[in-house]
């Protein structure tokens, strides 16, 4: 499951925010305990602490004293209004910058987008 892309917390919070995402976690769902996740993954439980932590920080998951984590109520719709943003920045604006420096029309990349749906 986890590589050396990245540290492994940060592993552990991209896969939590990926099945948010899709919907294999709902909202107000409750997520593996990190001594759960620890042991299932044989990794320190320290490891994903730091990663639910960070997912805490980010609203992603709320504690409930003496449960465990669940998912916010609004986790889904945070996620993906973030990953829209970095869709534009990261993939769009780039995308019409190479466009305009080509000589490609925008509406020539439309239509190809409209054909690509069809």
């Amino acid at each position: 499951m986890f590589d050396d892309r990245s540290p492994i917390y940060l592993q552990i919070a991209e896969q939590i925010k990926n099945d948010i995402v899709t919907g294999a976690l709902a909202e107000d769902e409750q997520v593996m305990s990190t001594n759960q996740y620890a042991a299932f993954y044989r990794i320190n439980p320290a490891t994903a602490a730091k990663g639910f932590a960070q997912l805490v920080d980010e609203g992603v998951l709320y504690k409930k004293r003496g449960i465990g984590m669940f998912v916010s109520p609004n986790a889904r719709d945070l996620l993906r209004g973030g990953r829209r943003e970095a869709f534009f920045s990261g993939v769009v604006d780039p995308m019409i910058a190479e466009a305009k420096a080509i000589g490609v029309p925008l509406t020539e990349i439309v239509q190809h987008i409209q054909k690509e749906e069809q």
